[in-house]
């Protein structure tokens, strides 16, 4: 650590002693460290001095001062996370504070378990991600497989729930980038097909394949739920193809790739909706371009705002693209320089 740090003390950390308070946090630090910065006014609560065996309150602030960097501070994989998947994963962290952690989830690593992979996937590899909490990190959203992009765990129970709630009332915003076969018209739009689950796909949910429902037709077809995606087009190649933004209004199970291929505009490398005998107005390729460009998924959740559940402060992250987007972007000439944040709130 190379700054001086001022931590709020969560609700629930009351009561805990000074000394053990920053042993979670910073595993590197040693008792006679702390004792001594105790000492010297180096580490404060709320302003004043304290020492190490000073109870913490909720909603105290702690002034942390640099310390010394150490190996230690990494933290050791359990038993079943290899030493290379622990570095990645701690790698994949986008931002962190005391309450949340953010990633910038790889593209082909699973959220969760049932995709054949064993602990290989984020909730699986969480252990490797306390940072000198005593509890791993939990999962508040997910993101498919294939999709890259911004993803949220909570440090604690309380502020799983809190961003839960959250998601559940909608004042998280979300915003994907994606390239798609052919280019949408209207270059702005609502998407409001509902998603019902194709019969006779998935043993655990791998081949699950979700199916769009007219919009009339979704009360009287069983199992079918509404949804809706707001999409932009943020720059294209001719007719060939289209940079999209996309916000997913509601959260249903691919619904963003469904919705695309429905609209006639499948997600580059997306075989499970945009299949070569997909219908789409990017010359009959279904959803592969062809020549250099990689035939992976190219859908990334590029950006994330929510109140975060302590301070009540607007966060936005933002996730810079994985590789091979950015090797389609170059390739296609495309810029994120030349594009707004929310293309949406431009609009408005």
């Amino acid at each position: 650590m190379s700054s001086v740090k001022l931590l709020t003390v969560s609700v629930d950390e009351g009561e805990s002693r000074l000394d053990r308070w920053l042993k979670r946090r910073f595993a590197q630090i040693t008792q006679g460290q702390i004792e001594k910065l105790c000492r010297t006014g180096q580490i404060r609560v709320d302003g004043g001095r304290v020492k190490a065996s000073t109870r913490v309150q909720p909603g105290q602030e702690v002034r942390v001062p640099p310390l010394p960097a150490s190996e230690s501070n990494v933290p050791k994989p359990e038993a079943g996370i290899s030493a290379a998947d622990a570095k990645m994963i701690q790698a994949a962290v986008l931002w962190k504070d005391e309450h949340i952690i953010a990633l910038n989830k790889p593209p082909g690593l699973p959220s969760q378990g049932g995709s054949g992979q064993g602990n290989r996937h984020v909730d699986g590899l969480s252990a490797a991600l306390m940072f000198g909490y005593k509890d791993q990190p939990k999962l508040v959203h997910r993101l498919d497989k294939d999709t890259s992009g911004v993803l949220l765990l909570a440090r604690t129970s309380r502020i799983a729930r809190a961003l839960s709630e959250a998601f559940q009332s909608r004042t998280t915003r979300k915003i994907y980038w994606a390239a798609v076969a052919g280019v949408p018209n209207p270059k702005m739009g609502t998407i409001r097909f509902g998603l019902v689950k194709a019969p006779g796909h998935g043993r655990g949910g791998e081949g699950e394949k979700m199916m769009a429902v007219h919009p009339s037709k979704i009360d009287e077809t069983d199992g079918a739920k509404r949804a809706t995606t707001d999409f932009a087009v943020l720059d294209a190649l001719g007719t060939r193809t289209a940079w999209v933004a996309l916000v997913p209004v509601t959260g249903r199970t691919h619904q963003l790739r469904a919705h695309m291929a429905e609209l006639g505009h499948p997600i580059v490398g997306d075989g499970k909706y945009g299949g070569s005998g997909q219908e789409n107005l990017g010359d009959g390729w279904g959803a592969q371009l062809g020549g250099d460009i990689s035939r992976k998924l190219h859908l990334h959740a590029r950006s994330i705002s929510f109140d975060h559940p302590i301070t009540g402060k607007r966060i936005t992250l933002t996730a810079p693209l994985p590789d091979h987007m950015k090797r389609t972007w170059k390739t296609l000439g495309w810029s994120e320089a030349d594009v707004p944040a929310d293309p949406f709130a431009e609009e408005a």
